[in-house]
């Protein structure tokens, strides 16, 4: 059962070593950087969004409603915790990245000698390696998993080091909204769909002023 016998094994095992290398990259940065999508959640979110404006029109016939919005996107950028927290994340997934690019240098250098010598191995020394190189294919998926899956060692320091971040930032949000008066206050970074926003109920500097931050330049 030598990978020469069959005509695909070659590639199945090319296939298997490399598939997730050109992804590992993606899998590392899963989830610690801030991003809006117009997906399927985007337009339900939309849909809500304009529910709710209908909803303040009906109200606002016997009270008027009032209504902001904020980027905690733009927030999370000038706060000195939320920079400290993915700094240290961007450190954690450099060091994890390097242990799975040693694994699969490893792996593809003990492939390539295979290749070279498979032809005069022995049926013993041939299936020994092919196990030897399945070994070493199921340690890198179980290495990528385990620190880059979706409840993976990342996840949970993600959680650890911005969940505080980010209570700080909504308690925030919610102080100036009462102090405002505010009924309503949406994220306009992609939580809540807003197709235009009126810059003079912008809360996002008010927010930065709540936790004691100095703007570096004017959120839009």
């Amino acid at each position: 059962m030598g990978i020469e016998s069959d005509g695909h094994r070659q590639e199945q095992w090319s296939a298997e070593g490399f598939s997730q290398m050109n992804d590992s990259e993606a899998h590392a940065t899963e989830g610690t950087k801030f991003s809006s999508r117009f997906d399927e959640g985007a337009m339900k979110r939309l849909v809500v969004f304009g529910m709710m404006v209908l909803m303040a029109g009906v109200v606002s016939v016997h009270a008027q409603m009032k209504l902001g919005h904020v980027s905690t996107e733009a927030v999370m950028k000038q706060l000195p915790d939320a920079q400290d927290a993915q700094k240290q994340l961007d450190a954690l997934t450099a060091g994890w990245q390097d242990d799975l690019n040693k694994m699969q240098a490893d792996w593809k250098k003990k492939f390539e000698e295979y290749d070279k010598k498979k032809l005069i191995m022995t049926d013993q020394r041939r299936a020994d390696t092919e196990r030897e190189l399945r070994e070493l294919d199921q340690k890198m998926a179980e290495f990528r998993n385990q620190k880059f899956g979706q409840n993976g060692e990342l996840f949970a320091k993600q959680n650890e080091l911005m969940k505080p971040v980010q209570d700080r930032v909504f308690k925030a949000i919610q102080e100036v909204a009462l102090e405002e008066g505010y009924d309503y206050v949406f994220d306009k970074s992609g939580e809540i769909l807003l197709m235009y926003t009126n810059i003079k109920y912008d809360l996002t500097e008010k927010v930065l002023a709540k936790l004691k931050v100095t703007t570096r330049t004017n959120v839009k």
